[in-house]
């Protein structure tokens, strides 16, 4: 296939804010001619014109209670859920990252009352969680501090994509070794040669620093997109995140040779991702 370069004057922000009495649907044509696309408004909006069973992969960290301010927007979450749900592909995989605030003493638990309605329209779930390095203990100190986020994993039926990462050092030592299998049925033992490798699958705790950003008031790393994106889709697929804030799905997305569908309500956010994102498209030559 020939490589496209990806020039700035691609990058689309798009606004429904002309009162526009029909919108077009969004198709792969369009995705794949300009692999960036970035609307300014609400989610609601956008997957309003996403086709059914047509994004591989949606990674986003919504806005939870009052942990994160967020210009003032609020959203609609059953109907986010519903139309995600919608959107998602057979076997295509939602990552929901959230946290709950704690009020007069006890948590919110918002995150659990979610999940469960995700489980009600139709997701399976996997629970992973982030926890925050780098950083002092949060919470009351009547508890045990709290260092870590939930990572819901909600996948339409089974994963089609698993690229799992395997950097968790094995204790055994790596190599050729032989394996005592029991008996067969004459009664003799049984042997059989397998290889050690040096690394095994990670487990569903990640370890990252959190990051600070002037930017934005509650960016998630970009090490933790980075891995949910090689981790749930492959090259080529289309990844879509509902809560831009400042981009960091997007700029993983691009940087891993995926295709990218970003809502964002705030102007002053597309404003960001934009200066934020350009450089690299710019540079980049994807296919």
């Amino acid at each position: 296939m020939e490589l496209l370069t990806i020039k700035i004057q691609q990058m689309t922000i798009e606004s429904t804010n002309d009162n526009r009495p029909t919108t077009p649907a969004i198709t792969y044509s369009e995705c794949y001619a300009q692999p960036f696309l970035l609307f300014n408004e609400s989610n609601l909006d956008t997957m309003k014109r996403i086709p059914d069973s047509f994004i591989d992969l949606t990674v986003t960290s919504p806005p939870y209670d009052d942990l994160r301010t967020y210009n003032g927007y609020c959203f609609d979450f059953e109907n986010v859920a519903k139309e995600l749900f919608r959107i998602t592909k057979q076997g295509g995989v939602v990552v929901w990252n959230v946290n709950d605030a704690t009020k007069n003493g006890s948590e919110t638990l918002t995150s659990f009352r979610q999940v469960l309605y995700f489980k009600e329209i139709g997701f399976n779930v996997e629970t992973m969680i982030w926890e925050k390095t780098g950083i002092g203990c949060l919470g009351s100190n009547k508890f045990y501090g709290q260092n870590f986020e939930y990572m819901f994993i909600l996948t339409k039926g089974t994963p089609k994509t698993t690229n799992l990462i395997c950097d968790r050092e094995n204790k055994v030592k790596s190599g050729t070794v032989k394996v005592n299998c029991g008996l067969d049925k004459t009664g003799k033992g049984k042997d059989r040669i397998v290889e050690r490798k040096p690394f095994g699958k990670r487990n569903n705790i990640w370890r990252f620093d959190t990051q600070k950003n002037s930017d934005h008031p509650a960016p998630f790393p970009e090490q933790l997109a980075n891995d949910h994106i090689i981790s749930w889709s492959n090259e080529g697929d289309i990844v879509y995140d509902p809560f831009a804030g400042s981009g960091t799905t997007g700029k993983m997305a691009i940087l891993n040779k995926r295709k990218c569908i970003m809502s964002e309500i705030s102007a002053e956010y597309c404003d960001i991702i934009k200066k934020r994102l350009e450089p690299i498209i710019n540079e980049r030559t994807l296919f």
